[in-house]
């Protein structure tokens, strides 16, 4: 059994999404406008501005692109602070192929990969 969220750095994530992983941004619609996304990334806000989240919505949202525990997906947030908090609830769930951005989107964009605004 997966222990915890997998790091997995920029050159990785890119040649995964090129596989049709689910990649899931967990930022808030602010962040989302201020850096963009990255390609085939789903919008799935879990903290508010305020630190607030509503679990039971978020988790319906979720399951709707993770259609099996066993589905490999990624989480991406700003700093990757988000995303280990979130993949390791998700985990302990019985999630088996959680991983997330290593570093986040900042750590994307200072290696100069593309974000895409929509």
């Amino acid at each position: 059994m997966q222990e915890e969220v997998i790091d997995l750095i920029p050159r990785k994530v890119d040649l995964m999404n090129k596989d049709n992983v689910v990649l899931i941004d967990v930022r808030t619609d602010i962040e989302f406008k201020q850096t963009g996304v990255i390609k085939n990334s789903h919008k799935l806000t879990f903290f508010d501005i305020y630190g607030n989240y509503d679990l039971e919505n978020w988790m319906q949202e979720f399951q709707k692109l993770v259609t099996s525990k066993n589905q490999t997906f990624i989480l991406i947030c700003a700093h990757a602070n988000r995303t280990r908090t979130i993949g390791n609830y998700l985990i302990g769930l019985g999630y088996k192929n959680c991983a997330h951005l290593h570093g986040g989107i900042a750590q994307w964009i200072k290696e100069g990969r593309e974000t895409v605004f929509n």
